[in-house]
């Protein structure tokens, strides 16, 4: 049973009974005044139901399609190009790692690195080669200072 058959049966009630709202004929105006609004909000239309469920779907295949056209393929070309980097590296090129040490690598292993960290480049760690980041050489001059001159 729906709201609207319900506010009909208390609208027929109310009428029948005017003594149950203290007698006043405003109580069975409001009734029919409430049964007339749920009546139209419950009348879904002619072409309510098909119609709003195919704008729906299409609109969540819309939201998918953005998501997967903004996030998830440039994100794809990302790996592919960190990818491609890290399986071109070679022996002698300097690189930094994804914790931001520069190193030069020594040798190449199967799933690792040989990495030369260090400034006298002492210290060999060896390396995943998904931890390198960059093939880059690192920048060791320092800045420029500022002279101050007193007038």
């Amino acid at each position: 049973m729906n709201s609207y058959m319900i506010i009909q049966k208390l609208f027929l009630l109310l009428e029948a009974n005017p003594v149950i709202v203290g007698g006043t004929q405003a109580a069975v105006a409001a009734a029919t005044e409430a049964a007339e609004v749920v009546g139209a909000a419950a009348d879904p239309g002619p072409a309510g139901g098909m119609f709003s469920s195919v704008s729906v779907l299409f609109i969540y295949a819309a939201i998918i399609g953005a998501l997967y056209f903004f996030m998830f393929r440039p994100q794809r070309k990302r790996d592919k190009e960190m990818k491609q980097m890290q399986e071109n590296i070679r022996t002698g090129d300097n690189v930094v790692t994804t914790a931001g040490f520069f190193g030069k690598i020594v040798d190449v292993g199967e799933d690792c690195f040989i990495v030369e960290f260090g400034a006298n480049r002492g210290v060999r760690i060896p390396v995943r080669k998904s931890d390198i980041s960059a093939v880059k050489e690192p920048k060791t001059t320092p800045p420029p200072m500022k002279i101050e001159s007193k007038d």
